[in-house]
């Protein structure tokens, strides 16, 4: 026989306990969006240039990246 689980105080706790995990899980998730928003902000600004190698041919690479920014 299966039994059944009748909401009482435990499952009111459960509940609130879950509630307030939720909320704590929000905050941390809307920090790390604020945090990695600001550095890409910051990244943007500026020209980022890398340089490789070909392993093949041996030519050198030049990659740029430019931001939403006009360099100065």
């Amino acid at each position: 026989m299966a039994k059944e689980v009748k909401p009482g105080i435990s499952g009111s706790t459960d509940l609130e306990h879950l509630q307030e995990r939720m909320e704590l899980l929000d905050d941390r998730l809307d920090n790390i969006d604020s945090v990695l928003t600001a550095v890409a902000e910051r990244i943007m600004k500026q020209p980022i240039t890398i340089t490789l190698s070909c392993p093949h041919c041996g030519k050198d690479i030049e990659v740029s990246l430019v931001g939403q920014q006009k360099p100065t």
